[in-house]
Formats: structure tokens, C-alpha cells, sequence
């Protein structure tokens, strides 16, 4: 008889705790993974925000391409 694995879903964060304080979290890896792609979403909209403030400056394109072709 073949056995069927059967998938734990975690409705709700478990977390381990050592002396009485907790010191990690169980999660299941959908929303761990959520997680992360929201992490860096807010992380690239922080670094737009950023590049809003700092100031424009131009190049003459003909530097630019002198630039790449020494390279």
C-alpha cells in the first residue's frame, strides 16, 4: 500500500519558545515567501523615493559612449 503524504498547513504562526521567551516563529512557506516579496517591494519603493530627491545630472551622449567603448 502506497502512503499519501499528507501537507501541513499552518492557519496560524507557531512559535518556539526557550526559557520562556520566544525565540523563533513556524511559518507556512506560502506566506513566508509572501512575506519576502513584500519585503522587497517595500524596499524598492524606498529606493525610488530615495532617487526622487537626489538631483539629475546630465551627460553629453557622445561621453558616454567614448566612456563605454574605453572600457
Amino acid at each position: 500500500m502506497k502512503s499519501k503524504k499528507k501537507k501541513l498547513i499552518l492557519n496560524e504562526p507557531e512559535v518556539i519558545y526557550r526559557n520562556n521567551k520566544p525565540v523563533s516563529v513556524i511559518i507556512d512557506i506560502e506566506k513566508y515567501t509572501q512575506m519576502l516579496e513584500r519585503l522587497e517591494d517595500i524596499e524598492d519603493l524606498e529606493y525610488i523615493e530615495s532617487l526622487r530627491h537626489k538631483k539629475l545630472s546630465f551627460r553629453k551622449l557622445d561621453d558616454v559612449l567614448t566612456e563605454i567603448n574605453d572600457v
